[in-house]
């Protein structure tokens, strides 16, 4: 059974889902592809790697390509570090192969 932490907290979860996905999510300045190209820098190169995988499988939802999240992966690997990148891409080697896209 997959964790979901954020089901201890009503609170936390209605903050989510009406919020950050309710509200700035739906926000016009940026698109939900592009949206989701922030969402995964920042939790790459913060190491958020618990998170990372929901965030991956949006992204491809949201339109990014597996070719795109690996060349931001790699980028990022300049600025946020080796070791990093390394582990975002085994969270989106999971992710893909979890979506039958090895």
């Amino acid at each position: 059974m997959a964790k979901n932490p954020i089901a201890l907290s009503p609170k936390l979860a209605e903050l989510t889902s009406e919020v950050l996905f309710g509200d700035v999510w739906e926000r016009p300045g940026l698109s939900q592809r592009d949206r989701s190209l922030v969402t995964v820098a920042s939790l790459v190169s913060l190491y958020r790697v618990e998170q990372l995988p929901f965030h991956l499988g949006r992204a491809m939802e949201n339109g990014l390509t597996r070719e795109e999240l690996v060349e931001a992966i790699t980028h990022l690997a300049f600025y946020a570090g080796w070791p990093t990148a390394v582990t975002a891409l085994s969270r989106l080697e999971d992710v893909l192969g979890e979506a039958g896209e090895e």
